[in-house]
């Protein structure tokens, strides 16, 4: 798996749906029938900006995440990325 960056660029896995709740969002990848709570609003932003940007820094500064943070949300997104929730684009990431 290639790690996530501030410079490298992601998108949501195509087997991932998102469905808003209150608190943030639950994915849930259809292929390997993980269920993930996204627990902030704020980290459900930058994933659905992903796709949108060339790399997370882009998304992460769109999204309005102030760049002290920007550490812990790139440690989020791996974790989204061990799970096939997230991918590197180029390989089957939605574009």
């Amino acid at each position: 798996m290639t790690a996530v960056s501030l410079d490298s660029a992601w998108a949501l896995s195509p087997s991932v749906a998102l469905r808003p709740e209150p608190f943030g969002a639950l994915a849930y990848h259809f292929g390997n029938r993980k269920l993930t709570f996204l627990k902030r609003p704020e980290l459900v932003a930058v994933v659905r900006a992903l796709e949108s940007h060339p790399d997370v820094r882009g998304a992460l500064v769109a999204s309005g995440v102030p760049e002290g943070q920007h550490a812990a949300y790139v440690a989020a997104l791996s974790g989204l990325a061990r799970t096939d929730m997230i991918r590197p684009v180029g390989q089957g990431a939605r574009r």
